[in-house]
């Protein structure tokens, strides 16, 4: 029997002898030869300026105080390392759970908190913090004076607050308390700024529980000729243990605590998936996931009950006996029948808003009449007064006074939304429509209303002129690209007065109206070569003010050119992307560049809505670990987004005909960038994420344009998301020829370019699970294609670690470099167009 000794000897000369024969000693896997799957190599690291852009700290994030006064500056670390992120994990009914802490396993933490006063530029830094604890879910007081978090610290959470006059950190739940952070951020505010309501563990809840070595029996699920139709759901429940995991760690008791640490329990232990407290901080709404759990469906179509409690914790008003939400359909704009969109108007106290269908919740059914939003006030006792009657899905309100509010609706399969003028307390009169449009119809978006604090610390529409005003505020698209403004409108007269907009070279939008009467708006303001920075500027006397000092993140990008291009397709549709050109680069004296083209398709009703520019070319490049533009370092031009419309109009579905439109637009953008003389034809790249992953697959399957692709976290067989997908609201059963079509899964024998498939182990991305990777690279592999199959470990859609973003960036380069930088110019018999 050979040695442990000499086994292991053998498996490094195997190794060696594999890595010589691959050509992975020198430099990589040479075209032709077979991938060894069986192979660990390790994490690896892309080239130095790469690696030193993603190393860079992250921009902070800056949030107004509610009194418009300071600036909340919030810190971030940088990558966290496979080590942190391949910390223990739960994954329950949709949720991701750290067993340790109790809350989110994948939450984005921070590590410092930083006051800036608007008016001198004055800073607090927030001190007392726990050594070696991490920060969640900052959120102002009502009043402004104060901010309160959550600490996260030796697999505890806390309650934290500091104030502004020092910046001391202090702490509010007791040594012995923890938080549950499950649902999120475990803490509301109530209207006082001195107290709180929570969700807390409980204190004698034991260790978890302990999975069965034996089963009690099979696990079964039944249906008795009910239609229940799903999603592709992932991390679902599986079977009793599950049942009890999931109730052991999101069960919690809703607490009050106040700043000086007193607490008072409120009601009983629940399974409490949201609590909001009423604008008057008198009342909480509390939301309770109850059973039957479901096998099939997530924890947010769980059984629910809706009630008002006291600020005792007893019960005011039922709302709600929500049942388990298997029967919605599918279709489009289909929602629960009964009560849902439970919440609070904010310009009153205590008064209760919800909305009910008007035809069963079934988005597939005509009718005239879709919803109807009621309202309730305290002590409800009362009956509820219908506010307004939609024929379309509600879509939210936003409140201002009992003379003013607008409600929206909406209507998927005409892009259509509305909005209407409403007046709660005179019901009498007739809503006002406001906006009817397209949303997808970017250039006549008139705007939102600016909102600002009222007396409960709740936004309300900012009005002025006695409520004859208000103020609007909009992307501002157009033909030239994205110009955000800040417009005065009478509620009255219905015209409009522009106060500001963005003018080049800068793009610059406004956050807030700081002061009504004097004009003065705090705005971010950026270009191509500033980042973006905060700005105070006064529109009466011209004057702006700059007031953060962000520093640029990747100083490497310095001297890139940036173009938003217009081009057209050879239907006619017009199409935009922003080119990127490196450093140094002439195109009227120096030869074509390899290029990475990276897209995502969006399905339109509208062929002119399709044409219309979505960006604006006066934009800081910001990259991450998903940005094409990080090549333009190592000597790739890019093009950025180029638009991949999918249109579909009248009855006509976009999906009908999606591979002959993707392949035209994706040919047009290629015609754009070689005719500027600026790529070379033969050395093109084609990716995408998720649905841009699906799409860079089909470009490789139904053209030839391309010479490799870069698809990542993507589904390419759409049997597998048989109830519809993305925009796809037909069933496999109903549209068998659009599901194998649009599958690259079905067409991988034409697959004959390289391809870089890479995933993350533990997706949870509905439909684009592990599995989709996996086995479209078995049917490459099968074909006898030049495929890799990157999968990493514990990484979600998106990639965290700072491990598994290096290598991925160095997978990229490296097939970047062996198949399109260093490509051999294609032969006659290689056609570079091929549709199939």
């Amino acid at each position: 029997m050979p040695s442990i000794k000499s086994i292991a000897l053998r498996r490094v000369v195997l190794t060696l002898v594999i890595l010589a024969t691959t050509g992975m000693l020198g430099g990589g896997l040479l075209p032709g030869t077979p991938a060894v799957a069986e192979e660990n190599f390790g994490y690896q690291m892309p080239p130095q300026v790469l690696a030193d852009i993603m190393d860079a700290p992250p921009t902070p994030g800056v949030f107004l105080s509610p009194d418009k006064e300071w600036l909340l500056l919030v810190e971030r670390p940088g990558l966290p390392s496979i080590e942190e992120v391949a910390q223990p994990e739960l994954r329950l009914a949709g949720l991701r759970i750290n067993p340790r802490s109790n809350g989110p396993s994948r939450a984005r933490n921070m590590d410092g908190l930083l006051f800036q006063r608007l008016s001198d530029g004055k800073e607090v830094r927030v001190v007392g913090f726990p050594e070696g604890s991490y920060i969640t879910s900052p959120s102002w007081s009502p009043d402004g004076k104060r901010i309160a978090f959550v600490i996260s610290h030796q697999d505890r959470l806390s309650l934290w607050y500091a104030d502004l006059k020092n910046g001391q950190a202090k702490r509010v739940t007791p040594t012995d308390m923890a938080l549950n952070g499950v649902y999120g951020r475990a803490y509301n505010w109530l209207r006082d700024s001195k107290s709180f309501v929570a969700r807390a563990l409980l204190a004698d809840r034991g260790p978890a529980p302990v999975e069965p070595l034996v089963p009690s029996g099979p696990v079964i699920q039944e249906n008795l000729g009910k239609k229940a139709p799903a999603r592709t759901l992932q991390d679902l429940l599986q079977n009793p243990y599950d049942e009890s995991l999931y109730e052991y760690y999101t069960t919690s008791q809703l607490v009050r605590l106040t700043l000086k640490g007193k607490v008072r329990e409120l009601g009983d232990p629940a399974v409490f998936r949201r609590i909001s407290p009423s604008p008057d901080g008198k009342l909480v709404l509390v939301q309770m996931v109850q059973r039957p759990y479901s096998y099939s469906l997530q924890e947010d179509d769980f059984p629910k009950r809706v009630e008002i409690w006291d600020l005792d914790g007893k019960l005011v008003y039922m709302v709600a006996d929500l049942p388990l939400q298997d029967q919605v359909p599918i279709s489009f704009g289909s929602v629960p029948a009964g009560r849902r969109s439970f919440g609070w108007r904010n310009d009153m106290a205590a008064e209760l808003t919800w909305v009910e269908a008007l035809d069963g919740g079934d988005g597939g059914i005509e009718a005239e009449e879709r919803d109807r939003v009621f309202t309730l006030a305290a002590p409800f006792t009362d009956n509820p007064e219908a506010l307004i009657t939609l024929g379309q899905r509600y879509g939210g309100i936003t409140w201002g006074s009992n003379n003013l509010a607008f409600a929206s609706s909406w209507w998927w399969k005409t892009r259509n939304v509305k909005t209407w003028r409403i007046r709660p307390g005179d019901r009498s009169r007739e809503p006002e429509l406001i906006q009817d449009r397209s949303w997808q119809d970017r250039y006549n978006d008139p705007g939102t209303p600016v909102t600002e604090r009222n007396k409960y610390g709740r936004q309300v529409i900012l009005t002025a002129d006695k409520g004859e005003t208000i103020f609007l505020e909009s992307d501002g698209a157009s033909p030239d690209g994205d110009r955000p403004f800040l417009d005065k409108y009478n509620l009255e007269t219905r015209k409009t007065e522009r106060l500001f907009r963005s003018e080049a070279p800068y793009f610059e939008r406004p956050v807030d109206l700081v002061d009504v009467e004097k004009k003065i708006v705090l705005t971010r303001r950026e270009s191509q070569t500033d980042p973006p920075n905060y700005f105070l500027r006064d529109l009466n006397a011209g004057d702006l003010v700059q007031k953060t000092f962000l520093p640029d993140p990747a100083p490497q990008l310095a001297g890139i050119s940036k173009e938003m291009i217009t081009y057209e397709r050879d239907d006619g549709v017009q199409l935009t992307g922003t080119l990127y050109l490196p450093a140094g680069f002439d195109p009227k004296t120096d030869d074509p560049l390899p290029l990475i083209m990276w897209a995502y398709p969006t399905e339109f009703k509208s062929a002119s809505d399709a044409g219309q520019v979505t960006d604006s070319p006066y934009r800081f490049t910001r990259v991450w670990w998903g940005s094409p533009m990080l090549y333009l370092t190592l000597g790739y031009a890019v093009l950025d987004d180029p638009t991949m419309p999918i249109v579909g109009e009248g009855e006509v579905e976009p999906n009908d005909t999606f591979i002959e439109q993707l392949v035209a637009s994706a040919q047009a953008a290629v015609d754009e960038v070689v005719g500027r003389g600026v790529a070379d034809k033969d050395r093109l790249a084609i990716g995408g994420h998720s649905y841009g992953a699906f799409m860079a697959a089909n470009l490789l399957a139904h053209s030839d344009l391309f010479r490799l692709g870069l698809p990542r976290s993507g589904a390419y067989n759409r049997t597998l998301t048989p109830f519809g997908f993305q925009s796809e609201e037909r069933t496999l059963w109903e549209a068998p020829k659009i599901y194998f079509g649009m599958s690259p899964f079905m067409h991988a024998d034409k697959i004959n370019e390289p391809i870089l498939l890479v995933h993350g182990e533990a997706d949870n991305n509905s439909g684009t699970f592990p599995m989709q990777s996996e086995r479209m690279y078995g049917a490459l592999k099968g074909h006898g294609a030049t495929a890799r199959l990157v999968m990493l470990p514990h990484e979600s859609h998106g990639y965290r670690a700072r491990e598994s973003i290096m290598h991925l960036l160095w997978e990229t380069n490296t097939w970047l470099d062996r198949y399109v930088k260093n490509a051999e110019p294609r032969t006659m018999e290689e056609p570079e167009v091929q549709s199939h």
